[in-house]
């Protein structure tokens, strides 16, 4: 191992155990603490090592930004499906969507002001299979690592609509 890739290990090591032992809600607040630790970084590193580390923001205890801290995918409950999906088929049953695609990546457009709901509602729900979302006005691409993970994330989509399109037409 190269003095570089060890001084990585450290201080990944580090940032796991700095957001397991208190809310940190900023990159800014984790550069602060490391530099008190005697780290040498930049926001740029630090947020690179968030990736790599698949740190993810959720609410978390008092004193961190908006209420929100990063915390170890490990760290977060597993979603129950129909709960972390209603939140998506409501909007979905007042914003329609169409779905084209480009390559690996999904575009969805809607009306005008609801991508980021649409892409914020998708990131919370049980699609798990996309690498991320990036919301425009009304426009949204949700991007793909390879083509069975889109076929698998069109197929659920394409379901939780047609279950919506069901649900408006029933009598009960």
């Amino acid at each position: 191992m190269t003095p570089s890739q060890e001084l990585k290990r450290l201080r990944q090591r580090a940032i796991r155990q700095l957001v397991a032992s208190r809310p940190v809600g900023s990159q800014r607040e984790l550069v602060d603490a490391l530099v008190e630790q005697g780290f040498d970084v930049t926001q740029a590193t630090v947020s690179r090592d968030i990736t790599e580390l698949g740190l993810l923001k959720a609410p978390r205890g008092n004193g961190s930004a908006n209420g929100h801290a990063y915390v170890a995918r490990e760290d977060v409950a597993a979603p129950l499906p129909a709960a972390s999906d209603e939140r998506l088929r409501r909007i979905l049953t007042d914003v329609p969507v169409t779905v084209g695609r480009s390559g690996l990546i999904l575009v969805l457009t809607g009306t005008p002001g609801t991508a980021s709901v649409v892409a914020q509602a998708i990131d919370e729900s049980t699609l798990h299979e996309q690498e991320g979302t990036l919301a425009g006005d009304n426009t949204l691409l949700v991007l793909f690592a390879d083509e069975p993970r889109l076929e698998r994330w069109l197929e659920r989509f394409r379901a939780l609509q047609d279950s919506l399109a069901v649900t408006a037409t029933s009598p009960y």
